[in-house]
């Protein structure tokens, strides 16, 4: 399973989840999103099992992408969410920070699980550097594409001036013969970051005329089970680590079932509205608060908080032609993951690797 299957997959309402199997990791990078600590909280493995068992043939989404913190401190649990979800056609991604490169052999229990997945993706920034040397990290994944693993890097830099990115995606492409896709993420003032970080470069400040265009999230499509078990419509970490707006609140792992949280995800008329139309729009045209005051994200967190968004929104979204515009977003998002995923000037860096091929 190539990267760009999965970012095809992305844009796409319960095409896939996101589930944080822990908050825990052994690395202590200093840009950690979830602020995640050997000491930090983990739930049941019989909580996330139990979810990802409601699975069916004829209900499932098409990839689940394993996370943390570090999902591989509970190797076991991948194992066992693997084995079901491809049971009923339903493929596994794992995003890793590599703690076990450190070691001169991957202890067999990660080896297993690594192996059982469909892909799996490392991650390289200038602060897991500081832990996991670039050559173990190389020596892992070299051995992983040699027995012929579908692999990508997910980096993470300031901006696309950072010569950081310049160096290590050209280390990587030279080491591995452009084999193997990059996905370039930008750092984000979230988790241990928001303590110091602060973005050199501002966005522009936004006129009237930009909250009367619509701006569709694609990032509102994928249900993400936190590490509590809590079920949300976006993977924004702010939404995960806190108390998660009633609109953005799909369920609990520990209750819900695959059917039941879809469902929600697809039939919420302020999520299908998000979809379409994205969060600032929709409070410039439908709410009372002052839209895009506190920026886009910020914008949808509070879309509960006026009932008369969603009342108004309602006959705007049974509308018989909305379904045909839905899948018309949907497709060009699909059409633009190069621009769409990555800083620019590396987004192209996903395309690497094995040729495309379509999802079933």
């Amino acid at each position: 399973m190539h990267l760009q299957e999965i970012l095809s997959q992305r844009p796409v309402p319960a095409a896939g989840m996101y589930l944080a199997l822990t908050r825990r990791c052994p690395l202590t990078c200093a840009h950690c999103s979830t602020n995640s600590l050997m000491t930090s909280e983990e739930h049941s493995a019989d909580m996330f099992l139990r979810f990802v068992e409601t699975l069916s043939p004829t209900n499932r989404p098409e990839v689940i992408y394993l996370t943390g913190g570090e999902a591989l401190l509970r190797p076991e649990l991948v194992r066992d969410i693997t084995i079901h979800a491809h049971s009923v056609g339903t493929r596994i991604a794992l995003l890793s920070g590599m703690f076990f490169a450190r070691q001169d052999k991957i202890p067999r229990p990660i080896e297993q699980a690594i192996e059982a997945v469909d892909h799996f993706a490392a991650s390289m920034d200038v602060f897991h550097e500081s832990q996991v040397p670039r050559a173990a990290v190389f020596r892992v994944m070299r051995a992983l594409l040699d027995r012929g693993k579908d692999l990508s890097f997910q980096v993470t830099g300031i901006d696309e001036h950072d010569p950081y990115l310049a160096d290590v995606t050209d280390a990587i492409r030279r080491a591995f013969d452009d084999r193997i896709p990059i996905l370039v993420a930008r750092l984000g003032a979230i988790g241990r970051a928001k303590e110091w970080y602060t973005p050199a470069h501002g966005a522009p400040l936004a006129t009237v005329a930009d909250f009367l265009e619509p701006d569709p999230c694609a990032m509102a499509a994928w249900p993400t089970v936190a590490f509590d078990g809590t079920i949300a419509a976006c993977c924004n970490q702010d939404v995960v680590d806190g108390s998660v707006p009633p609109h953005l609140l799909l369920g609990h792992a520990s209750v819900d079932t695959w059917p039941t949280v879809r469902e929600r995800c697809l039939s919420s008329t302020l999520m299908r509205a998000v979809r379409v139309f994205g969060p600032v729009h929709l409070a410039a045209k439908y709410g009372t608060r002052t839209a895009g005051c506190d920026g886009y994200c910020a914008t949808c967190y509070h879309l509960s908080d006026d009932p008369s968004i969603a009342a108004q929104l309602e006959p705007v979204m049974a509308s018989p032609g909305m379904t045909v515009i839905e899948q018309e977003v949907t497709r060009l998002h699909q059409g633009s993951l190069a621009r769409r995923y990555g800083v620019r000037g590396y987004a192209e860096l996903i395309t690497l690797g094995a040729s495309i091929r379509v999802m079933p």
